[in-house]
């Protein structure tokens, strides 16, 4: 047997071990008045753990409580709060999961039923509680999918115009702390803005793609006269304005109510609906969120005690929401300050064990402050308003105890997210130490895929060894926003390593589509066994760093270049040996990289439309006398079939001679039964799709 598959089988079988121990139960038609045995079970996940905090009270020793919830739908009011007081011991620990055979899922939200016709393309629902007690919500799931909220235009973006700022409070920091903002819109947009109610405007929502951000904002005013919107809040980023190559759409207005699939929710309380082909009225099913977040798990940091040792397994959690506050969003790369579903502070061994989160707002996991040893294996995230899983904090903590490390994310399928915070990652790591990210699949992400470290530049940083592995990352970007990878890093991450991960069809809007990008300072990576194709702007991206080693890796058919390095500096910038690169597309090099001080060697080039092959402008003979690359060869690799991306080899005499250790690229991704596998793979082929994106940037180019 497999050795991974035999490790996860034992996991589980020890997962579902709790001997001797207490059991408690609930159930969709219990009753938290009830004792919580199999025959009188509890409603609620809250009242079976206030119950499993008294047992454990009661009981010395501890005995191991399990809380075992049966078939069937939970409607949840409020989150689970757990504390230290919910803590359980490593031998006793507090088991949540599913009885046997048993798919409990725990939903956020309410159905909403008695829809009627307006007319045929469109169908109306009151909602008291919007129009009473003003509760206002920003999605909405239909038939078990997210519904579009009405947007203008109904697919793609228009460009800004321009626009410019006035600064009314400048602060110390290089970002203004309060401006307007003057934007020209689109003259394509002058009529559908001069149609939007005025009243309406303060629900409308502006959402701007600049360079690797998003900004949402709420208009402050629209001059008709000039076409401009104007926005309030802090000042624009110097590095990220908005400016002419930002695109942006409109969002939640009646007027853009108008393409099936699509709704509005009018502040009077009535919910408009364009149904999809196929829809009845009576058959249609509505939910909207009523909680933020599923799970909150809360240590107490002043007096040292951790909330720990607890376990989840075989759950499900549902529709969260997402509010956006009144001043809107501003930038924030990877959408940082954005919370999570499921968060934890202060807490260690903590596991999530087959369990499922989707139909968020944020995040879906946040492992912030002071965690340790805690796990994500074998989860299915998808359908999510901003990414995966975040470790660890944007701030650098002064106590050890204060900081994040040891997390093990293993196993996962992390798809279709940023929904809400395009700029997303499927998992970043933040300051934090000493993780593990394996195995997972990640895909549908208009931004990075993997991203570690949160300092930019060479000062001190507390994100170290790293370990990003076997990790099966696509179809990243979908032309949307730029600067991003498959997997990113930043700052000092001496012991950090990017191994034996599968990273394609990553694809930017403008610049910055990279299979591995080393940005601002990036130190001490070791990167090697990677398998990086089809990227837009290149395989492999150094802005600037030090000594970092990308040994052994296949770069192969990315689109604008191969290799790409930017910040010219004096000291060692990175060894780049024993590696396979293999085009037929741009060019060799782009950027600075024949500026580059590097270690160049033992590598294998091959441009399927010449031998000639260009060095930064150099002929391979020049690049050689300049004490690069004197033992590679410019020599087809002899790939089984590359252009259908089967990059096993025909034989290995040539690559030999590189010293290229070839290595099974298909280990990466998710382990486990057939039935996780296809689930991986289920999403319908999206090749197609990138097929067209790159057709239109090579008739654009030419």
């Amino acid at each position: 047997m497999n050795l991974r598959i035999l490790i996860f089988c034992q996991l589980i079988l020890s997962a579902g071990a709790v001997i001797n121990g207490q059991k408690l139960y609930i159930s969709p038609s219990g009753n938290d008045g009830n004792p919580g045995t199999r025959e009188k079970p509890f409603a609620t996940l809250n009242a079976a753990c206030r119950s499993a905090r008294e047992l454990k009270k009661e009981k010395n020793p501890v005995v191991p409580v399990e809380i075992i919830a049966g078939d069937g739908i939970y409607q949840m009011f409020q989150p689970l709060e757990l504390t230290g007081d919910d803590s359980g011991t490593k031998e006793s620990p507090l088991v949540i999961r599913a009885d046997e055979g048993a798919k409990p899922v725990f939903r956020g939200g309410v159905e909403v039923g008695s829809f009627e016709k307006v007319n045929d393309s469109l169908w109306k629902a009151f909602i008291p509680n919007t129009a009473y007690y003003d509760y206002y919500f920003e999605q909405l799931y239909v038939d078990g999918m997210r519904a579009t909220r009405a947007r203008y235009p109904n697919d793609g973006f228009h460009f800004v115009n321009k626009a410019d700022e006035e600064v009314l409070v400048k602060g110390n920091g290089q970002i203004p702390l309060a401006a307007i903002q003057r934007i020209v819109l689109d003259p394509a947009d002058t009529a559908f803005m001069k149609s939007v109610a005025e009243n309406e405007m303060r629900d409308m929502l502006i959402v701007f793609y600049h360079k690797w951000d998003n900004t949402r904002k709420h208009p402050a005013g629209y001059d008709m006269t000039i076409n401009t919107i104007l926005t309030s809040g802090s000042g624009m980023q110097p590095w990220n304005t908005l400016d002419s190559k930002s695109r942006y759409y409109i969002e939640n207005c009646r007027e853009a109510l108008d393409a099936p699939g699509e709704w509005f929710l009018d502040r009077s309380g009535y919910l408009y609906y364009v149904p999809l082909k196929g829809q009845a009225i009576g058959s249609t099913k509505f939910v909207i969120p009523v909680i933020k977040e599923f799970i909150t798990i809360r240590g107490d940091s002043a007096n040292g005690k951790k909330a720990e040792n607890i376990r989840f397994e075989n759950l499900a959690f549902e529709v969260a929401a997402y509010h956006t506050p009144p001043e809107g969003n501003e930038a924030a790369q990877a959408a940082s300050p954005v919370g999570a579903a499921i968060t934890a502070d202060f807490a260690g061994n903590i596991r999530f064990i087959n369990c499922e989160v989707s139909h968020t707002g944020t995040y879906a996991f946040w492992f912030r402050r002071g965690c340790e040893k805690c796990d994500v294996i074998h989860c299915y995230l998808h359908d999510l308003g901003a990414g995966g899983i975040k470790i660890g904090e944007t701030v650098i903590r002064k106590g050890a105890s204060d900081l994040t490390a040891f997390i093990n994310i293993d196993n996962n399928i992390i798809r279709d997210c940023g929904h809400v915070f395009p700029c997303a990652v499927g998992i970043i790591v933040f300051n934090s130490s000493d993780n593990t990210l394996t195995h997972n699949d990640i895909s549908g992400l208009r931004y990075t895929g993997i991203s570690a470290g949160w300092v930019w530049g060479y000062s001190s940083s507390p994100s170290k060894r790293n370990r990003i592995e076997f990790n099966h990352i696509h179809h990243l970007g979908w032309g949307e926003l730029c600067d991003m990878g498959g997997v990113y890093t930043l700052g000092p991450s001496e012991g950090t390593t990017v191994s034996g991960n599968v990273i394609h069809h990553v694809w930017s809007f403008d610049y910055g589509g990279w299979g591995l990008y080393t940005d601002e300072g990036s130190t001490g990576i070791l990167e090697e066994n990677n398998l990086v194709y089809a990227c837009k702007s290149s395989g492999f991206h150094q802005h600037y760093g030090r000594e970092n080693i990308i040994r052994n890796n296949i770069f192969a058919l990315n689109t604008v270049a191969q290799l790409q390095a930017t910040r010219v500096e004096n000291h060692r910038s990175l060894s780049f040996t024993n590696n396979i690169i293999y085009f037929n597309h741009g060019t060799l090099l782009s950027g600075n990289w024949d500026k580059f001080s590097l270690i160049s060697d033992s590598n294998c080039y091959w441009d399927t439309r010449t031998k000639d092959i260009l060095f930064g402008g150099k002929k391979f003979q020049e690049w050689q006398k300049e004490g690069k690359d004197r033992n590679s060869l410019i020599k087809d690799p002899n790939f089984v079939d590359p252009l259908l991306y089967d990059f096993h080899f025909k034989n290995l005499t040539l690559i030999r001679k590189t010293g290229f250790k070839p290595f099974d690229y298909g280990k990466a991704g998710v382990y486990g039964s057939a039935d996780w596998i296809r689930l991986a793979a289920a999403d319908p082929d999206p090749g197609k799709k990138f097929e067209k994106l790159v057709s239109a940037y090579d008739a654009a180019s030419k």
